[in-house]
């Protein structure tokens, strides 16, 4: 596997990041220690630019090459995720209740790789715009650091991002052109009644029923709203109500989400879900209390970006470790907003057989960490070459 040399000699150096970056996991916006553990990594590194606080915690570096050029971004994401370890390593979380779980401290590890050889060589014209992102996991920080302009700021002209993929055989790539992970949703409604006891439940208004017969509704939004050939998940996950076993409660209260591809499919959806809502309430008697979040846009790569990070992995890997038509996927990842501003693509990278992400046992594969910061260089230099 032709890891570039240079970045094979960092291998131990990384490992060594990654662990520390592991053992101090950190939620949400609030990456700040992670963020100044990556700001220091930089200036040792000696990169032209270092960019602060934006989206409250995330950093931007900037690497110049040799000569005038285009602008290409690298982007990991930097933060955990709110669970107990278990994984038993010896480098553990020192935040009980906090791990990365799903490989962040990795993805941050593979793009200091690539800035510190980046920055020792600058084969390449033009910029290299590495952007250490907080709150993927939940905020929608990618969105945020948008918002705040960091596309137009440094003027990026395409973006690429690396995931990690348990059960994927390490060191090999998947991607596709188009949609490759989904937009997803969320709902909460409550129901709202008149409690009461339990034995006269003739002088209340009781909301359960209500929740009862929309959770057997709202199925219908995916088998009788929606066409068979387009790819939408609607599950209710949380249903809750009263807790004393002699009384009616007042409020009862259903959520879920979806996961769809396409805008119409998602408008359908938002309507189909607000209209059950509103007609087992009237059924039953019930006022409905209805909120419905569009969160992350699908993960839609360009699709000559794509085939372009495909040829790289090929590079990389060797044609045999490189899928460049992977199945899409229902979970969600919110780089997409930056795909929606700017032509790029998104890959996964195995780590070989474990605990998938989100797992309490959960743990990033240190022998990828070269891979995936040789992917992020040659990305840069067979876009810019000299």
């Amino acid at each position: 596997m032709p890891v570039i040399n240079r970045i094979a000699d960092y291998a131990e150096e990384m490992k060594t990041w990654r662990r520390w970056l592991h053992r101090n996991p950190e939620l949400k916006f609030d990456c700040h220690k992670t963020a100044a553990f990556v700001v220091e990594r930089l200036r040792e590194f000696g990169v032209d630019e270092i960019h602060e606080g934006i989206a409250t915690s995330g950093v931007v570096a900037v690497i110049n090459g040799q000569g005038d050029g285009p602008t290409i971004g690298l982007r990991a994401d930097m933060d955990a995720l709110p669970i107990f370890e278990e994984s038993g390593v010896d480098y553990s979380s020192e935040t009980e209740g906090n791990m990365h779980a799903c490989g962040h401290d990795g993805h941050t590890t593979m793009l200091l790789g690539a800035a510190k050889y980046l920055a020792e060589t600058r084969r390449f014209k033009g910029r290299a715009v590495l952007i250490f992102q907080p709150a993927e996991e939940d905020g929608g920080g990618a969105g945020v650091m948008v918002e705040e302009g960091v596309m137009e700021r440094f003027g990026l002209a395409r973006v690429f991002a690396l995931h990690n993929a348990p059960n994927i055989p390490v060191g090999h790539f998947h991607s596709t052109p188009g949609p490759i992970m989904a937009a997803v949703d969320e709902f909460e409604i409550t129901f709202k009644g008149r409690g009461g006891h339990a034995a006269m439940p003739e002088d209340t208004v009781d909301p359960i029923p209500a929740v009862a017969a929309l959770a057997q509704a709202l199925p219908t939004v995916v088998s009788r709203n929606v066409s068979a050939i387009d790819d939408i998940v609607l599950s209710v996950t949380s249903i809750h109500a009263g807790k004393a076993l002699n009384v009616v409660p007042e409020t009862a209260f259903i959520g879920g989400t979806v996961r769809c591809f396409s805008p119409e499919v998602r408008d359908v959806a938002e309507s189909r879900i607000r209209a059950l809502a509103e007609g087992q309430a009237a059924a039953f008697g019930v006022e409905a209390q209805i909120i419905y979040r569009r969160d992350y846009p699908p993960t839609i790569n360009d699709a000559d970006q794509a085939e372009f990070a495909l040829s790289v992995a090929r590079a990389v890997a060797g044609e045999a470790a490189v899928v460049g038509d992977a199945p899409k996927q229902m979970g969600s990842e919110d780089f997409a907003y930056m795909l929606e501003r700017t032509p790029g693509a998104y890959l996964f990278l195995g780590q070989g057989d474990g605990p998938v992400c989100h797992h309490p046992a959960y743990d990033f594969n240190d022998e990828i960490s070269p891979i995936g910061a040789s992917f992020f260089a040659q990305i840069v230099e067979r876009a810019q070459p000299l």
